[in-house]
């Protein structure tokens, strides 16, 4: 993260649900990258949809330029609109495959090029007119392209935008009808053009409401999509969409990506005996335990029933192994009768495993899953055929030194934390039942 973003958030800290919604809503930065990239798309879209509008409308206006201007002047008035609507043309074409990678940084530089063309192409035709005298007709259609900033700051509430954005986005607007007024040769005048900021305080506060009420209104709906309601942590459709973007990004760069399936031992004799209800608050405490565990940057996803997905961006094996570490010394809680909550957890990690693609990957992690519960559960499976215990620690004769360890095993700054090599996860049994 950018030295200014934590200098950003430890001058913000909210602390409290509310002061953090204030805080997604006034500024970017407290935005999900799930909301984020729904923001993206909205953005892309409604500028593509507009950029089609005015690269077929802008043209066509000429006409007006034609019978009210000079042929001269015509002309020129027909060249920027022309130039105006290739532009425009442009920004209707579809995102680059490159925009993937930080989409919400191209939506929004998309956005910049898009409300800039009207302010510019004012500010342009003040030239080409010149500072002559101009007739009451001519004069009606300048004032006309005078109001390009003010409908710009106006058009901005159809936007999800924070009101930073939106003001950083206005402040052009501002300056562009400063310079306006000097191009046309008047002089500043309060009492004049003071209705105009005002009109474009107007617009730019219309659009604060607007572009806030439409971004908490995404929020909500990416929440109640993405997420699993009862557990809080993200639903297995968004859980994929991060798995294939992370996955991807780590091929990007032949990066470490780790990721760990993670199954309760002996849930359905939970709800079987216990009833459904309980076992939905063994659920929330296994979401919990695991979501105590994770690193910055770590997600949390349930895959479906009591099977959950952690995926571990940069994460490498000794990464993995540091988590495991935090998951014995932590627990997963304790079952109805008292007793503690087991869990069986299969690990992949991309380089160590070589996997090509996001499907194997996690078809791997699921399989080891498998594979410690075949060995007797309340254990994890990992890569080179690491298997470590999950509850209590294991004896010392049960623990491998580093000299027992297969050497293609990245073991760094990694001690006596239950790590066994006593078979290769190729070797285990078929899957027992859950």
């Amino acid at each position: 993260m950018p030295a200014w973003r934590h200098f950003l958030d430890d001058i913000v800290a909210p602390t409290t649900p509310s002061e953090r919604q204030l805080l997604r809503l006034a500024t970017p930065f407290g935005r999900s990258a799930l909301v984020r990239r729904n923001a993206a798309s909205v953005i892309l879209a409604r500028v593509r949809l507009i950029s089609v509008l005015f690269a077929v409308l802008v043209p066509l206006c000429a006409a007006v330029d034609l019978l009210v201007f000079e042929r001269g002047t015509a002309l020129g008035l027909l060249g920027l609109r022309l130039l105006a609507a290739f532009i425009f043309i442009l920004l209707a074409l579809p995102a680059r495959a490159q925009a993937s990678e930080h989409p919400y940084r191209y939506a929004l530089a998309r956005l910049l090029g898009m409300v800039m063309v009207p302010p510019l192409f004012y500010l342009a035709s003040l030239w080409v007119v010149g500072d002559g005298a101009l007739t009451p007709a001519q004069q009606g259609i300048m004032q006309l392209y005078a109001l390009m900033p003010t409908v710009v700051l106006a058009g901005l509430a159809i936007f999800p935008l924070s009101a930073l954005e939106i003001l950083l986005l206005g402040l052009p607007m501002f300056v562009t009808a400063l310079l306006g007024f000097e191009w046309s040769g008047q002089s500043m005048s309060w009492l004049e053009h003071g209705k105009t900021f005002w009109f474009m305080g107007m617009a730019i506060g219309v659009s604060f409401f607007s572009g806030m009420a439409q971004s908490h209104y995404m929020e909500s709906l990416v929440t109640r999509a993405m997420t699993d309601s009862l557990t809080g942590a993200l639903a297995r459709r968004a859980g994929v969409e991060m798995l294939e973007r992370g996955f991807a990004a780590a091929q990007a760069v032949n990066g470490h990506y780790g990721l760990a399936f993670c199954d309760i031992d002996h849930f359905k004799r939970i709800n079987d005996r216990f009833s459904h209800q309980v076992g939905d608050q063994v659920l929330v405490q296994f979401a919990q335990a695991l979501r105590r565990s994770l690193r910055p940057g770590d997600v949390l996803a349930r895959w479906g029933g009591e099977e959950f997905v952690v995926l571990m961006p940069g994460a490498t094996v000794a990464d993995q192994q540091a988590w495991l570490a935090r998951l014995r010394e932590q627990g997963f809680g304790r079952t109805p009768d008292d007793a503690p909550l087991g869990a069986s957890i299969g690990l992949a990690e991309r380089l160590a495993d070589g996997s090509a693609g996001w499907t194997a990957f996690i078809a791997l992690a699921d399989q080891r899953m498998y594979d410690a519960k075949a060995r007797g559960r309340k254990q994890a499976v990992g890569p080179a055929g690491m298997i470590v215990p999950l509850l209590a620690p294991a004896a010392p004769s049960q623990v491998a030194g580093a000299a027992d360890l297969p050497s293609s095993a990245p073991m760094a700054g990694h001690s006596a934390s239950g790590v066994s090599t006593l078979m290769s996860a190729s070797q285990l049994s078929t899957p027992p039942s859950q």
